[in-house]
């Protein structure tokens, strides 16, 4: 059982070295000055990195900034509005709305009813058809 074990981890952990292994192909780096751009190749955007305490940080290019800005008022304000939508959806009709809603169906009803007892009756007294 235990050489199995082993035998699995053997196999599995260069699996998860690859897995873990940054994609360094998708992001190039490029010095500019005293800072770097990072172009991420996949999606195009575009950050401005600078070197503090011995790590890169990278923040977006101010269009780009301006860009997602604009993406996350338009979102928020779409998402106001389906929420409004939804609190105008949820309102419960008046009393009147139900009683005019029922009335309707009575009528409906009654209606319905009368046109299948007059066809019931009709039944009855209508001649049977000729065999031969």
């Amino acid at each position: 059982m235990k050489t199995i074990a082993i035998g699995l981890a053997t196999l599995l952990f260069p699996a998860t070295l690859l897995a873990a292994e940054p994609d360094t192909a998708r992001f190039q780096l490029e010095r500019s000055g005293d800072h770097f751009v990072r172009l991420d190749k996949q999606t195009g955007a575009m950050s401005l990195c600078e070197e503090k305490d011995g790590s890169l940080v990278c923040r977006m290019a101010a269009d780009e900034r301006a860009a997602y800005e604009d993406e996350l008022d338009r979102l928020s304000d779409r998402v106001s509005a389906l929420e409004n939508k939804s609190i105008v959806n949820k309102a419960l009709p008046s009393d009147a709305e139900i009683d005019r809603s029922i009335s309707i169906m009575e009528k409906m009803m009654k209606s319905f009813m009368g046109v299948a007892k007059q066809f019931q009756e009709d039944e009855k007294t209508a001649p049977l058809p000729q065999k031969t």
